[in-house]
């Protein structure tokens, strides 16, 4: 695409940012640097750049907040025609905000790539910003694609594969993979919570009051009848853990026993009938 870029003009413009996680943002090899270069462009170009809008998140799906907050700013204010963004993946990595864009009708400075892109652009030039909307989608896909086939493989080796449930914590194994460990702090209320409710003694809604009253929540948030029941459902805390429908032993440190585990779900199917 041939660039387009010697313009001189004094017209309102925003800019738009974007990193795909905290992490990206604290490391901060992203934000300061995208801003950095539209604000100059902007500059150099005659451009008065109005507003300033950012994401930290991923572009996979629609629905970002400052995306969306830009959309609303242009439909609102029609005198402004024109977006200023480092390249085409910071824009948008799906089909939804690329067509959301297009209707706006604005034309949009993609700096780094050396390119302005609207609806009055030559069909080769749509083209190929097209294309490379797809690429952008494509890695993403494939990123997505690679992460599952990981966790996957991770879950055959016996490793559960995502973020702890309550009871356990995140850790760097001995391999150098993440696994999982017994968390000191709620563990000891996962094998009490299992334990009590095996007794028969108690109904769930029973043992969620009692446990909350001892000051034990779950992800830091009150326990509810829902949250004790999803607890003792998990048949991870046995040491076997489903995966994708695939049920796999796990390689860390059980909670509690199979017949444990086995006498709760006895009382839960009990109490479900009556």
């Amino acid at each position: 695409m041939k660039s387009k870029l010697k313009i001189k003009r004094s017209i309102q413009a925003v800019l738009y940012v974007r990193v795909s996680s905290k992490e990206q943002e604290k490391e901060g090899f992203s934000i300061p640097a995208q801003l950095k270069l539209l604000r100059h462009y902007g500059q150099t170009q005659g451009f008065k750049i109005v507003r300033e809008f950012r994401d930290v998140e991923t572009a996979k799906k629609s629905g970002r907040e400052g995306f969306g907050d830009m959309v609303d700013f242009l439909i609102k204010n029609s005198n402004c025609k024109y977006l200023l963004v480092e390249k085409t993946d910071r824009l948008y990595r799906n089909f939804k905000d690329y067509v959301c864009l297009e209707d706006i009708d604005i034309e949009i400075h993609l700096v780094k790539e050396g390119a302005i892109v609207s609806n009055n652009s030559k069909s080769g030039e749509k083209f190929i910003h097209g294309i490379k909307v797809l690429m952008a989608k494509n890695y993403i896909d494939n990123l997505s694609e690679e992460t599952r086939k990981g966790m996957t493989e991770k879950a055959e080796q016996g490793i559960w594969p995502s973020l702890a449930p309550v009871g356990y914590k995140n850790v760097l194994g001995k391999s150098g993979k993440r696994t999982i460990k017994p968390d000191f702090r709620s563990a000891p209320f996962v094998i009490r919570l299992f334990k009590t409710y095996s007794s028969g003694n108690y109904s769930l809604e029973e043992i969620a009051r009692k446990f909350k009253e001892k000051g034990f929540v779950s992800a830091k948030r009150p326990l509810y009848r829902s949250t004790v029941h999803k607890i003792l459902s998990n048949q991870m805390y046995s040491g076997n853990f489903n995966w994708k429908g695939k049920l796999y032993q796990g390689k860390y440190p059980p909670l509690i026993s199979e017949k444990l585990w086995e006498k709760v779900q006895g009382k839960l199917r009990k109490r479900s009938k009556s």
